[in-house]
């Protein structure tokens, strides 16, 4: 069983090897629309709220109790510390109780195990490029349960985070992601010529696969005050599309780039991002140029959720790799490469 509670969604899921069990989610999204982001008081808050009833209907989608599982998965961090500790809180009270093994795991690896739920186990060399909100990371993963390397993540903004923010200077509602790609759909990504961010020069040999948002989201804030003043209308539609042309570009060649540099033949690609229509056309076509195999989850499975806690933990417990002990904390900044606690 895998537990969830990094930011805003309330994540069960329950897994056995590579099959879905359960796939049970709460989010708390709706009450931070009003703020405009993530207020971290509000998601702990939520978590609590939607521990209990998550884990209910787990239970009931599988027909399995925490009584029958092998071992317990929860995110120990990368996260809000306190949504953190609430997930971490559930787990160590049910591992506890009913004498089960404690696994804290890494969020962001979870991102990228999850994709054994849709596509099977890779027991190969992969690359992995992960794009949410809070992250933007390029990995070599060599063993999704204890060797991870990072090569390259984002300097500042995340994509994700680009998108929220590009989306409050054209008006459109937060997340910025979906509503970016819907109106996008009617523009001409090629209208505006946004910058591509470490992608050239110098930059481009010292930063080879590190990734600057920040660039990017201020020429979009230059341009639309730029209509403004000359009395236009701002081209919402054309704007997003060449936007988020530009930040698809940069998130694709790096990660072809990483591919070939490391002979690896097989791509996952995970987070929340991984749902944006343009960055899955985007990779399929330069990947398959390249002849790389693309591997992404489903979209409810990009989003965080507790499946994919839980396909980590069933790698972990495969392994035979020793369990987490039950003062477990949490840990805001855990690196990639550790993942799991001790």
């Amino acid at each position: 069983m895998g537990i969830e509670s990094s930011c805003d969604e309330t994540g069960v899921g329950i897994v056995r090897g590579t099959e879905l069990l359960a796939h049970a989610l709460s989010s708390s999204m709706d009450e931070h629309v009003r703020f405009g982001g993530i207020v971290p008081e509000v998601a702990s808050r939520a978590h609590l709220e939607a521990m209990v009833p998550t884990l209910q209907q787990a239970y009931a989608e599988s027909g399995v109790r925490v009584q029958d599982v092998d071992a317990i998965a929860v995110t120990s961090g990368p996260g809000l510390t306190g949504a953190l500790l609430v997930g971490v809180a559930a787990a160590k009270a049910l591992a506890l109780a009913h004498d089960k093994p404690l696994y804290g795991v890494n969020h962001l690896a979870a991102h990228v195990a999850v994709d054994q739920l849709e596509h099977g186990r890779f027991d190969r060399r992969v690359a992995a490029l992960l794009v949410s909100g809070g992250h933007t990371e390029l990995l070599l993963v060599d063993d999704i349960s204890s060797d991870i390397t990072l090569l390259g993540q984002t300097i500042d903004d995340a994509a994700g985070e680009a998108f929220d923010k590009v989306a409050r200077l054209l008006d459109l509602p937060y997340p910025g992601g979906p509503h970016i790609d819907r109106v996008a759909r009617e523009g001409d990504p090629t209208a505006i010529a946004f910058p591509r961010g470490l992608t050239h020069g110098r930059d481009r040999d010292r930063y080879r696969y590190d990734f600057s948002f920040s660039g990017l989201k201020s020429a979009v804030s230059r341009h639309v005050q730029h209509e403004r003043r000359m009395g236009r209308a701002v081209p919402v539609n054309d704007i997003a599309a060449s936007f988020q042309d530009a930040v698809c570009d940069v998130l694709t060649a790096k990660a072809v780039a990483a591919c070939r540099d490391h002979d690896i033949d097989t791509l996952i690609v995970g987070g929340g991002v991984a749902a944006n229509s343009r960055l899955r056309a985007m990779v399929e076509e330069r990947a398959a140029a390249a002849g790389i195999e693309v591997r992404v989850p489903r979209m409810g499975l990009c989003t965080d959720n507790g499946a994919m806690v839980a396909a980590l933990g069933a790698e972990v417990v495969r392994r035979g790799l020793p369990p987490s002990s039950l003062d477990l904390p949490v840990d805001s900044g855990m690196p990639v490469t550790q993942v799991v606690a001790a």
